[in-house]
């Protein structure tokens, strides 16, 4: 406890700013599906109320309460008050970590920070799907994990490509095919040294807030300088968004400055790239916006403006409700991610697009486990510019 603060070391200011209202509701992707207040805005922030001041001790239910939260910050953008829930969630997550983070669980968060071991378990994986070993459903992995992975090299020191852990072990391609339009601009692209192989979003969403910023002051490190900083990732750019909240430091508020959302970045170059080649069909497309996109960093729009010239666009019809992938959420809460996801499922079916793409790869894999035909809008663009990938080569 600090001083005035309670037994969770919630802020006093944040934990007043909520009037109860109600307009949270339905925006709150656990509320729409279960209909219980506890897992609502409202009424979490209410418990965690009783529970700072040491009115209420801390229970199952209240738990519960906490740990089925997806952190999707739908309420932030829906609040009129300006209500910091994400702030309030996480330090509340860290005053529970103790209890509700396991040991193994603890231990794969770390892992992460070595992303050669994070490749080496990835392929590890891969061949035991292959001889069908693998439950893959039952742990939340990609239906096929690659074995072979594009190459990626730096090409200059105009922009830092983020490459994060489990996208980089998982999803290279998006990165190879954002390093080559980046390249089409005329701008060389520089990869994290040492250190910056995860972000912590994983970490910092389970209440693990030391080594949050262990992870934070590892990837400041490791891309040093003032060049921007390009993140294709919505929950790895939104974490690196926040360093400054995590660290508060004047450095941590610097290097958030610099992160941009890679969407965004090549929507303000839209001039400096090739117009579509011609003969090649213009995709239809449904775009499904990350919670971490749209409700954290507010740069949900830099997709369409990058979209635009290359495909028609179709809107959903959700608001931008959760789909209940949520980073480590859809193995923590595999029942709540699915219920959240049928809704998700609906509103992409009412669209009528043949394709959906999504700037996040915890969301793409989870509706893909879904049936759905999901891809980055990044990958989407090189491919209506001839940047593909054959046989694990970029060309």
């Amino acid at each position: 406890m600090t001083a005035d603060r309670g037994v969770l070391g919630l802020d006093p200011d944040e934990l007043a700013s909520c009037v109860s209202c109600g307009l949270c509701l339905p925006h709150c992707p656990t509320f729409r599906v279960t209909g219980d207040e506890a897992l609502s805005p409202r009424g979490r922030i209410a418990a965690m109320r009783v529970v700072d001041s040491g009115t209420q001790p801390v229970d199952d239910a209240f738990v519960a309460s906490m740990t089925t939260c997806v952190q999707c910050r739908g309420c932030e953008t829906a609040c009129p008050s300006g209500v910091h829930f994400g702030h309030l969630i996480s330090t509340t997550r860290t005053a529970l970590a103790p209890t509700t983070v396991s040991r193994p669980m603890a231990y794969g968060y770390r892992l992460l920070a070595h992303p050669r071991l994070v490749r080496a378990g990835s392929v590890v994986l891969a061949l035991g799907q292959r001889l069908r070993l693998v439950p893959s459903a039952r742990l939340g992995l990609p239906e096929r994990l690659p074995i072979r992975r594009p190459s990626l090299a730096p090409s200059g020191d105009d922009v830092w490509l983020f490459t994060g852990c489990v996208m980089d072990a998982w999803q290279r391609d998006v990165h190879v095919a954002l390093a080559r339009l980046v390249e089409l601009t005329g701008r060389g692209v520089a990869l994290p040294g040492r250190g910056g192989g995860c972000c912590g979003a994983l970490a910092a969403h389970a209440g693990l807030e030391a080594d949050a910023r262990r992870r934070a002051e590892a990837t400041m490190a490791s891309m040093a300088g003032d060049a921007p900083i390009l993140v294709d990732s919505a929950g790895c750019g939104a974490a690196l968004g926040e360093y400054g909240h995590l660290l508060g430091t004047v450095d941590a508020v610097a290097f958030s400055a610099r992160v941009v959302d890679a969407n965004a970045w090549l929507a303000d170059h839209l001039d400096e790239l090739p117009a579509p080649l011609a003969g090649r069909p213009v995709p239809t497309v449904a775009v499904q916006d990350p919670c971490h996109l749209r409700h954290v960093q507010r740069a949900h729009d830099g997709v369409r403006r990058m979209l635009r010239p290359y495909a028609e666009i179709v809107e959903l019809d959700d608001d931008g409700l959760c789909c209940g992938a949520g980073g480590a959420y859809s193995v923590t809460e595999p029942e709540l991610a699915d219920a959240i996801r049928v809704r998700k499922v609906a509103s992409i079916a009412r669209s009528g697009a043949p394709q959906t793409v999504s700037a996040n790869p915890g969301c793409l894999e989870h509706l893909r486990r879904a049936g759905i035909a999901v891809e980055h809008p990044i990958t989407v663009v090189a491919s209506a510019l001839g940047v593909v990938l054959e046989d694990g080569r970029a060309r």
